[in-house]
């Protein structure tokens, strides 16, 4: 994957592929995106390397002055009933404070871009957050989510 811009002079936004090196500000905003889990620093961690490694897995930064102000966490996968893989956005997060200027945009049109070089027929994601700005990115509403806190 190549970066939206390799540049990154003050102030302009460049997506590019996560390193351990931003492990410190990726961290940060796990904590300001997670809800109904508090992250654990050892569990993020050990995460983060496997990730990093994972080819069916796409961890992005969006960063400006050489600060982190968001990441996306995205998966593909094979499917049965869609005759192909599919994407999924599992994580989406931009720092409060640096919303509404276009890095979460930035952050999913490569997301995209990187789910359609993999054959993916869609890409979805389970939010109840900012509905009209997946609105806005041609996003549908498709169906309920559910889920069961295994322990």
């Amino acid at each position: 994957m190549t970066p939206i811009d390799t540049l990154g002079t003050a102030g302009e936004l460049v997506v590019r592929p996560a390193t351990e090196s931003d492990a410190d500000e990726l961290f940060g905003l796990t904590r300001e995106f997670a809800l109904s889990f508090r992250p654990e620093r050892a569990a993020f961690d050990e995460a983060l390397p496997r990730l990093l490694r994972d080819e069916d897995a796409l961890l992005i930064t969006a960063v400006t002055c050489g600060r982190v102000h968001g990441y996306l966490l995205g998966f593909a996968h094979l499917t049965l009933f869609a005759n192909g893989p599919v994407a999924w956005v599992e994580e989406a997060m931009v720092r409060r404070g640096s919303r509404r200027q276009g890095i979460g945009r930035a952050l999913l049109e490569e997301c995209e871009r990187w789910a359609r070089a993999r054959g993916a027929r869609y890409l979805s994601m389970a939010t109840r957050r900012a509905p009209e700005f997946y609105h806005a990115l041609g996003y549908e509403e498709s169906a309920a989510f559910f889920r069961k806190i295994l322990r």
